[in-house]
């Protein structure tokens, strides 16, 4: 600054020594007052000084600060972009893997609904073929019993009427042999 200042005052006086040189040769009568117009550069100088060290030079600093917050702050984005990007891959796979586990519970689940499907449905037949063995074997006993009954109904009958063809004439040892003899002959048909 102070170099600045001593530059100023020697261009003064070397203005002031031109500004004789030019009123000899006539220049001099433009109306320009030289040590003025001296002045005024030495004042600009001394405000552009001032400005640069307290204006300029804190804003060129600050737009540096700014610079490299922007920087940092683009770094930044990029690094997250890149995580993102890394994360939503993560994600992905993850969501791939849950699908496929998905799907093999749900097959898993389907081959488990018609195994059990299928041994009720077995079970269920089994169930229907021991009632329907079951009913057989009452049909059957029923039958036996109903012929049976039936057997016994008609040796009753056939006596009764052995007894009222014959009249009376039978001893109770013969009515007990025809009864017999009808029992036997109606458990052979």
């Amino acid at each position: 600054m102070l170099h600045t200042l001593t530059l100023a005052v020697v261009a003064t006086h070397e203005t002031a020594q031109a500004s004789g040189i030019l009123d000899q040769l006539g220049l001099g009568k433009f109306g320009i007052e030289w040590q003025a117009v001296v002045f005024q550069m030495i004042s600009f100088l001394i405000l552009f000084g001032v400005l640069y060290w307290f204006g300029i030079k804190p804003i060129i600093a600050t737009m540096g600060e700014r610079q490299k917050k922007i920087e940092s702050g683009v770094a930044y984005a990029e690094q997250m972009k890149k995580e993102l990007e890394a994360s939503q891959q993560k994600q992905e796979a993850i969501l791939r893997e849950a699908q496929a586990k998905a799907q093999q519970i749900v097959a898993d689940t389907q081959k488990a609904s018609k195994e059990y499907a299928d041994k009720q449905q077995q079970e269920s037949i089994a169930k229907a073929a021991d009632i329907v063995a079951k009913a057989r074997q009452a049909v059957e006993l029923e039958h036996k019993k109903m012929l049976a009954d039936a057997r016994g109904e008609i040796a009753r009958l056939v006596v009764a009427t052995t007894e009222r063809v014959l009249a009376k004439r039978l001893t109770d040892a013969d009515r007990a042999a025809y009864n017999e003899t009808a029992a036997k002959e109606l458990t052979n048909v």
